[in-house]
């Protein structure tokens, strides 16, 4: 048994994630090339190896000749019936090749051929394991920065954040723990180039399904997001179980799920909504934190009128359009929002502010008749006894 070398495939194996298998079948290989280069040609060469021991031996199939012209093809009949003494002019045997006696360089190509064999087979097997991992979040060590990019650390293996995939306004410290998405991995001669993002959506998803259980096991659904990375996401989220709160359950207790993402992205705001088949009561919810008096959409045209209060037409459309903006990315419908007063004075509302004013008028009445009957009795009781605030 050949334990130098069967405990060196095993460290292999164990270290660059490279099969025994293939090792040996570079060993065979890198044996034919020492024999070219030692005798000129290896068509007659034969490798064995045994898995198992690791033991291996090389032959030479030579025919058995008179007059030898190719020793390297032929062998002498004298020759031969040393090896075996039945052998016969026309006959082939099999000769035992030493390998100790190979020169210095057919040596050092023999070696040459396995250390390029283990190189390939490492960068394949490191571009596998990333492969299998694009599209899904990984968590890298900032290495340094090259120029306006930075190169991170996967483990195995270096990818590139680039200026573009940056949030803006983000700046990392070398040996600082960031997550990030991974975009595409290439496979280059020189191993695998991995790109990677801090402002794709599809993070916001994946830091979720680390988060969340519910979300993970497909409980939870994240139906749609939208995202201004850096300042601002949305996401609209739907429970398969009708006793698990979508919402609450990605917030978590005291917010502790949601603010473990929110610390990830230092400090990027996520509205957490309620998603609806209906498109109408959708864009209600997507227009939170802001209230909203009416909601026509349109599915055809994929287009939405809004009415909110006048005091809430600031808060619907957001600093620079943004919440609006991203409600309209969340919802994918083209919204026009306009305030109570801009939409009486269009007239194009008169239909639906005719049964509202008639709605809200009935309910202030009844309203108002209960709450001062009521009001008025508590107050005569305790006028006299309640203390004066000073």
């Amino acid at each position: 048994m050949n334990t130098e070398l069967l405990e060196a495939l095993h460290i292999l194996e164990e270290e660059k994630g490279i099969s025994k298998e293939t090792l040996l079948e570079a060993i065979e290989q890198s044996l034919i090339q020492a024999c070219k280069n030692h005798f000129g040609k290896a068509d007659n060469i034969t490798v064995h190896i045994d898995p198992e021991t690791c033991d291996f031996g090389v032959e030479a199939s030579k025919n058995v000749v008179e007059t030898v012209e190719d020793p390297v093809m032929e062998i002498s009949l004298a020759d031969a019936k040393k090896t075996n003494v039945n052998a016969e002019i026309g006959d082939v045997i099999k000769e035992e090749i030493k390998s100790k006696e190979f020169g210095r360089i057919a040596t050092q190509n023999a070696k040459n051929v396995i250390l390029q064999k283990i190189r390939e087979e490492e960068r394949k097997a490191i571009y596998n394991q990333y492969y299998g991992k694009e599209k899904d979040i990984v968590t890298g060590i900032v290495q340094r920065s090259m120029g306006k990019n930075y190169s991170i650390n996967l483990g195995k293996a270096d990818a590139v954040l680039n200026e573009n995939e940056q949030v803006k306004g983000e700046v990392f410290r070398p040996t600082e723990r960031i997550k990030l998405y991974v975009l595409e991995v290439k496979d280059t001669p020189k191993g695998p180039k991995i790109l990677v993002s801090r402002t794709h959506p599809e993070l916001i998803k994946r830091l979720f399904e680390s988060e969340v259980a519910e979300v993970k096991d497909g409980t939870v659904e994240i139906k749609s997001i939208a995202r201004e990375a850096g300042s601002r996401t949305k996401i609209a989220v739907w429970s398969n179980d009708p006793d698990v709160d979508p919402v609450g359950a990605c917030v978590g207790m005291n917010g502790a799920r949601v603010n473990s993402i929110v610390n990830e992205l230092r400090g990027e705001k996520i509205d957490i909504i309620n998603w609806d088949e209906n498109p109408a009561i959708l864009i209600e919810n997507s227009l939170s934190p802001a209230k909203v008096i009416s909601v026509m959409a349109d599915p055809d045209e994929r287009t939405a009128q809004v009415v909110v209060p006048d005091y809430q037409l600031s808060l619907a459309i957001g600093k620079e359009g943004q919440n609006a903006r991203l409600a309209a990315r969340l919802t994918g419908f083209k919204i026009d929002i306009k305030s109570e007063t801009q939409a009486r004075e269009s007239g194009e509302f008169d239909e639906f502010f005719e049964e509202y004013d008639e709605y809200e008028n009935g309910y202030d009445e009844e309203y108002d008749g209960e709450y001062e009957e009521e009001y008025d009795g508590e107050y005569e009781e305790t006028s006299e006894e309640a203390p004066v605030e000073e």
